[in-house]
């Protein structure tokens, strides 16, 4: 079942009900106006401006060097292109990390500065006091457990989590912290598919995943890797919906060879 054209603005209430009434909620990330605009006009409820960027609008290999002046400039330049859908700011490394007042505070400041309709902190109990204090100033938050990128140094890999009994209590339990402070939903990233079963039936949040099953209340992938414009990045939860990489290669092929044989432009194409 779709949701497009039964919500006119997605809205946090609105994720609560697509809950209850079993409607998959999708979500994509977006980094610039034209890409926020075209996957708006095509339906998804939630655009993430991840901070992924770092990784595929950067080049950086890890999400830890993005700051929060570039989330900021990259939510206003989202936000311009969306009419629809809510749109998320991933707070970046040390943003959140350092404390809650800190955390409060640089939430508050993406609030002001942007239009953003909420924001997302990756962890469990390590941030539920800065998840509490976020939101009960009004603020949406959007929690993520499971692998959290920010912490790739501390795993020491992009592994798959929650594979031991410890493993997965441990995020069963984060997800809950995460519900109990106040989060509106949750990632639920790199973990078995029962498990994400588990903490879908077990929150009263809706759950977004990415590599956690068909069980999630909701799919997230990150934009330039499901149109295929990441040829180097193929993990197995990643389905390509189209190849642009091949498209925009030909496509520049031919406009360079145009140009170098004077066929382009032609005289209908100059003034």
């Amino acid at each position: 079942m779709s949701s497009q054209g039964q919500f006119r603005k997605i809205t946090t209430q609105t994720f609560m009900i697509m809950k209850q009434k079993g409607i998959r909620i999708s979500a994509l990330t977006a980094y610039d106006f034209i890409t926020a605009k075209l996957i708006d006009n095509a339906g998804v409820e939630l655009i993430l401006v991840g901070d992924s960027l770092s990784n595929v609008f950067q080049g950086n290999s890890t999400t830890l060097p993005v700051t929060m002046d570039e989330m900021i400039y990259h939510t206003k330049a989202v936000a311009k292109g969306v009419q629809r859908a809510m749109i998320i700011t991933d707070m970046p490394f040390m943003s959140y990390q350092p404390g809650a007042d800190e955390a409060f505070r640089n939430a508050g400041r993406i609030m002001k500065e942007t239009p953003s309709g909420g924001v997302k902190l990756e962890g469990g109990k390590n941030v539920a006091d800065a998840i509490h204090k976020i939101t009960s100033a009004g603020i949406p938050v959007m929690g993520h457990v499971g692998l959290t990128p920010q912490s790739i140094h501390q795993f020491g890999s992009y592994r798959e989590r929650g594979t031991t009994e410890e493993e997965a209590a441990e995020i069963l339990n984060d997800a809950k912290i995460v519900e109990e402070a106040g989060a509106f939903c949750i990632v639920l990233e790199k973990i078995p598919a029962k498990l994400g079963q588990t903490i879908s039936k077990q929150l009263k949040i809706p759950t977004i995943g990415i590599g956690a099953g068909m069980y999630c209340d909701g799919q997230i992938l990150v934009t330039p890797d499901m149109l295929g414009l990441n040829k180097d990045f193929q993990p197995r939860f990643v389905r390509h919906y189209a190849d642009l990489t091949n498209e925009i290669e030909n496509a520049v092929r031919k406009y360079t060879e145009d140009v170098k044989n004077s066929k382009f432009p032609t005289e209908q194409e100059s003034y």
